[in-house]
């Protein structure tokens, strides 16, 4: 039956606790009748029932409906030739479905759906879905409408865009959005539905009832702070497991199926800003009873199939997670035997699937065309023109214009606000962090999409007040980013970065000051040569630092910047603030900005001379 996903969210805010339901408005939907599988048992003269059922998962696609790369205007590649969006994935789940049986098999998704092309962006800013269905379609509820989605957990960057708009990509989805650890902040009930139940019919046995448990992440109260404080709270993931898992086998599940937005290994980027680990699926793995399988996703990294073993029961509960923008489709195949008249799990395995081994779904891409017209027309506008070319290839290691750029951006934006007010003699840092190293602004013509590529995220600006020491203790974090490096060592570009695999977006280059990075030396004593206006840095002065709401509210876990006392803050992206900057200048002209700001040193010697 068709779940009404309205009429179980509302049950579910009532009791406090999504209550499988039957019927035309339940949380139980039954597939068609199929056979039980039949093996012989060896030994015996009868056979034994056993069933053979697939889950396949997706995550962290992240508004890639097709194969496309906005920034570029061409179709998506990379180093490895990986493929993106919707389309390749609807095409690996058809086939999929076909081995497997349509009927025995369910789709599920693990969140961070509706950010991270300007194709999602558009939709949520540009022009906005409303939840209506006669008003803009949002591409991604209409491609995994169509692709027959069971479930999907919430992301975190689901909250990037505020709940409002959340609640209508909510309203377009034919599926309903799990959230087990997302609840009211008054009432802590439920705020989204915290599981479904599907039932599969099976000819000659008993129906199979597979719970499916959504878990975010809690790092939302952090990174998306000013969205969600006041309104939604975030508990653990094994805290929550652990109320609904035994749900789930109260109401008769025979299978326990998990869709986490969390990765498997324990560690946090926020510190202890929130009680609660930011990848925690191992460990509901390993402490909660009764979990079957689990798809993970956040992490962006592929991981077919890691095996934790529960630490109360003894048994394998087995883990996957696919790559992100739809590259991967995790495969889980699941058998079970009935035994004293129940259905018991006795083998699953799990797998992933390329994109680009296959073509776009027909379907799917049609049934997007016109939204994504829409956005080619809007990335490709002429914004303003360069007077050279910069690129990002060596941001992570040199100091970089384009870089600098985003950082003038910031900083002009700061001191404009705070004019007149208490702060207005106070010196403008800022910071800006190498997202993308791919992007790049031609000379000549600048269209929307080349500024646009400089900042991939949906990231707000904050001023946030911090003294001199607090900002060379703040450079010192950001410089843990390089691998500590012998003065005679060799240098290869590649690895100096990205130590105890830190992201590039969690490594800080700050305007305003000018400083070196001795990486020979270890991490939190690596900043030398530390100044502002051509004197040190006194360690008492006051600064006012231009920061994005991430960092600002915790995220990367840098010291100082979330407990400071914030002096102004605009609710408008960077990504937006910086296109109308180009808009109302005309010209982007390096000269005005680029500057030997910070450089890498080895035991004082510049890396680069």
């Amino acid at each position: 039956m068709p779940l009404n996903r309205r009429d179980f969210i509302n049950r579910s805010a009532a009791t406090g606790a999504g209550v499988a339901l039957t019927g035309a408005a339940g949380a139980v939907a039954a597939a068609p009748a199929q056979a039980a599988d039949r093996q012989p048992a060896p030994g015996h003269g009868h056979r034994p029932t056993t069933y053979s059922l697939r889950v396949l998962g997706t995550t962290d696609v992240h508004g890639h409906a097709l194969n496309w790369d906005y920034f570029t205007d061409a179709e998506y590649d990379d180093a490895t030739h990986n493929d993106v969006g919707m389309a390749k994935l609807a095409t690996l789940v058809e086939d999929a479905r076909a081995e497997k049986g349509h009927d025995r098999t369910l789709l599920v998704d693990a969140g961070d759906i509706i950010q991270g092309t300007q194709l999602s962006y558009y939709f949520a800013r540009v022009e906005p879905i409303t939840g209506a269905k006669k008003g803009p379609q949002h591409p991604m509820a209409l491609a995994m409408n169509h692709m027959r989605y069971d479930a999907a957990a919430l992301g975190n960057h689901e909250f990037n865009y505020g709940i409002p708009l959340l609640r209508a990509f909510q309203d377009q989805c034919d599926f309903p959005l799990l959230a087990a650890n997302a609840v009211d902040a008054k009432t802590l009930r439920p705020a989204f539905p915290p599981y479904l139940v599907k039932e599969l019919r099976v000819k000659g046995g008993p129906n199979i009832k597979v719970g499916i448990l959504g878990l975010t992440n809690p790092g939302i109260a952090v990174w998306d702070k000013a969205n969600v404080q006041g309104q939604l709270s975030f508990p653990g993931l094994v805290e929550q497991a652990r109320v609904y898992v035994p749900k789930l086998r109260a109401l008769g599940c025979d299978v326990v199926f998990c869709t986490d937005h969390s990765g498997l290994d324990g560690s946090t980027t926020y510190g202890d800003a929130v009680p609660y680990p930011e990848n925690a699926s191992s460990l509901v793995a390993a402490q909660v009873p009764g979990i079957d399988a689990i798809l993970v996703g956040h992490t962006h990294v592929e991981r077919p199939q890691t095996l934790v073993v529960n630490e109360e029961t003894g048994r394998t509960v087995v883990l996957s997670e696919p790559l992100m923008w739809g590259m991967r489709l995790s495969v889980f195949d699941i058998d079970l035997e009935l035994e004293h008249g129940r259905w018991k799990v006795t083998s699953v395995k799990a797998e992933v699937r390329n994109a680009n081994t296959v073509e776009e779904d027909p379907a799917v891409a049609k049934l997007v065309r016109d939204e994504h017209q829409k956005v080619v027309d809007y990335v490709n506008q002429v914004v303003g023109t360069c007077t050279e070319a910069m690129s990002a290839a060596e941001s992570t290691y040199k100091d970089t214009p384009i870089i600098d750029f985003i950082n003038k951006v910031q900083a002009d934006t700061v001191t404009a606000a705070l004019a007149g007010t208490d702060y207005a003699d106070l010196p403008v840092l800022s910071q800006a962090s190498p997202f993308s190293r791919t992007a790049a602004i031609p000379a000549g013509q600048v269209s929307l999409r080349d500024v646009a590529g400089l900042y991939v995220y949906e990231n707000t600006l904050d001023a946030k007040l911090l003294t001199g020491a607090q900002i060379k203790d703040y450079l010192e974090w950001s410089a843990e980013y390089f691998v500590q490096t012998a003065p005679d060592a060799a240098v290869d570009v590649t690895k100096i970065t990205n130590a105890n695999n830190t992201p590039d977006f969690s490594y800080d280059v700050l305007s305003g000051v000018s400083y070196d990075i001795d990486i020979a030396q270890p991490a939190g004593s690596r900043i030398t040569n530390l100044t502002h206006g051509g004197a040190a840095l006194d360690p008492a002065a006051q600064f006012v630092l231009a920061v994005n709401n991430y960092r600002s509210s915790g995220g990367s876990n840098y010291p100082h910047v979330a407990a400071a006392q914030s002096v102004w803050s605009t609710s408008d992206e960077i990504r937006n603030t910086i296109i109308a900057w180009v808009q109302a200048h005309g010209t982007i002209d390096p000269a005005g900005f680029g500057g030997d700001q910070w450089q890498l040193t080895r035991d004082g010697v510049p890396l680069f001379g």
